[in-house]
C-alpha cells in the first residue's frame, strides 16, 4: 500500500550506515560473557545469529564502562584495551552479516552490587537503601571521561556507533532523577544541572569520534524517579545537538499511558511521535511481540521497533516476517528451543530465575 511504512523499509541515519529495515534487537542483559568482562564464545554466538537472522540494528547488552559500574554477574566489559579482540572480532562478524552494529555503554551507579564489584557503589548522590556514595566531581569527570573513552573503544573495534544507557534506574538516569540525584553543584538541582552528564558524554562521544560513527541515546520516559515532563525537553534538546542519530524510548509496553504531570492520561507513544525530531530517529521498546504490534507503532509514527524477548524467540524474526502467515512462539518454552535458537545454558537459567514463565519446567 503507498504511504505504508513496511517493518521490511530501509532507514537511514546522520552518522554511519543505514538498517536494511526497521526492526532493531532491543539490547539485553544475558550475563553470558566471562567475570573480567571479556566476550564469551556464547555472546558471539547470541548476536551473530540475531545479525545473521535479519536484524536491521543488533545491539549488544548493556557494556559497563567502569569496573565499579559492572551491575551483574556475566556482563560484557568495554572499560579497557583487554576487551578489544572479542569486540573486534564480534564487531566484524556483525557487519559481515549486512546489520548495523551498535554497543550499549552503562555504568549502573548505586545498582552495582557491593559483593561483585568489590567495594562501594556510586551515585549521583549518597543512597542509604543501596549504600551508594555520591560521586566526587573529579568522579564525575572521570565518568564521562570514561563513557567517551569507552564509545572510542567502540568505535576501534569495529561497531557502527553506541547507545547510552541512560534508562531503567543506571547511572546517567540517576543522575537525571530529581528523586535520586539531591546535589547542589553543577550536576544536581535544574534540569540542565542533572541532564549534564548526558549532554557532555554525548558532545565528548562526538568530539571524539569519527563523521560515520553514530551515537544513540536510551531514556526511560517515567518510573526509577523520572518525570514524563522532563523526558520530553531532554528528547527536544538532544535533537536540538544535531549530535544524536537515534533515541531509543523504552517504554515497557507500547500502548501504556503517561501517568505524571501534564502528559497524564496520554498515550506515550503518542508523546513522543508528535515531537518534532528532525533527521533523529525514534525507537521504542515495550511488548512488541506480534508482527501486527510492529505494523502498529511504525503507523504511529515510530521509525524503528526494538525487539526484546520476541528476538530471544526467534534469532531469524525478520526473515520470518516475509512470511505472511508467520506467528511468533509466545513463552514459555522448552529449554531445547532456547538452546537451538542460540541461548546458552548460562543465558537459559537467567531467563528461568529472573522471568517467571519464560522457560517451561
Amino acid at each position: 500500500m503507498t504511504g505504508v511504512t513496511s517493518p521490511l523499509d530501509p532507514i537511514s541515519f546522520t552518522h554511519g550506515p543505514a538498517m536494511p529495515n526497521r526492526l532493531m534487537l532491543a539490547p539485553l542483559t544475558n550475563r553470558q560473557s566471562h567475570a573480567d568482562g571479556v566476550l564469551s564464545d556464547d555472546e558471539h554466538h547470541w548476536l551473530t545469529m540475531r545479525a545473521q537472522g535479519g536484524f536491521g540494528l543488533t545491539m549488544t547488552c548493556a557494556a559497563h564502562v567502569q569496573a565499579v559500574g559492572q551491575g551483574f554477574a556475566g556482563q560484557l566489559g568495554v572499560f579497557g584495551d583487554q576487551h578489544l579482540p572479542g569486540l573486534t572480532r564480534l564487531a566484524a562478524d556483525l557487519n559481515a552479516s549486512g546489520t548495523v552494529s551498535y554497543m550499549q555503554l552503562h555504568h549502573a551507579g548505586m545498582r552495582s552490587p557491593a559483593d561483585l564489584i568489590g567495594t562501594q557503589p556510586v551515585s549521583a548522590s549518597d543512597d542509604e537503601a543501596t549504600g551508594a556514595r555520591a560521586l566526587t566531581g573529579d568522579e564525575v569527570e572521570q565518568v564521562t571521561a570514561d563513557f567517551v573513552g569507552a564509545a572510542r573503544r567502540a568505535e576501534r573495534a569495529g561497531f557502527h556507533g553506541v547507545e547510552l544507557h541512560g534508562a531503567h534506574g543506571y547511572l546517567i538516569c540517576q543522575f537525571l532523577s530529581p528523586e535520586i540525584n539531591r546535589r547542589s553543584d553543577r550536576w544536581g538541582g535544574s534540569l540542565e544541572n542533572r541532564s549534564r552528564l548526558l549532554f557532555d558524554i554525548v558532545d565528548g562521544i562526538r568530539a571524539e569520534c569519527g563523521d560515520d560513527f553514530a551515537v544513540a541515546v536510551r531514556l526511560s520516559s517515567d518510573r526509577f524517579g523520572i518525570l514524563t515532563e522532563e523526558m520530553v525537553e531532554v528528547f527536544e534538546r538532544l535533537v536540538g545537538t544535531g549530535a544524536v542519530d537515534l533515541i531509543d524510548m523504552s517504554l515497557w509496553d507500547v500502548r501504556r499511558n503517561a501517568a505524571d504531570g501534564a502528559f497524564a492520561g496520554q498515550s506515550l507513544l503518542d508523546v513522543y511521535t508528535r515531537l518534532e525530531r528532525g533527521d533523529v530517529r525514534l525507537a521504542v521498546a515495550g511488548k512488541i511481540h506480534e508482527p501486527a504490534d510492529v505494523q502498529e507503532v511504525l503507523d504511529r509514527g515510530v521509525d524503528i521497533a526494538a525487539l526484546g524477548r520476541v528476538a530471544i524467540l526467534h534469532h531469524d524474526y525478520p526473515h520470518l516476517m516475509a512470511d505472511p502467515t508467520f506467528a511468533p512462539r509466545h513463552a514459555p518454552v522448552t529449554a531445547d528451543v532456547l538452546i537451538a535458537e542460540g541461548v546458552s545454558s548460562t543465558f537459559v537459567d537467567y531467563l528461568r530465575s529472573s522471568f517467571k514463565g519464560f522457560v517451561a519446567a
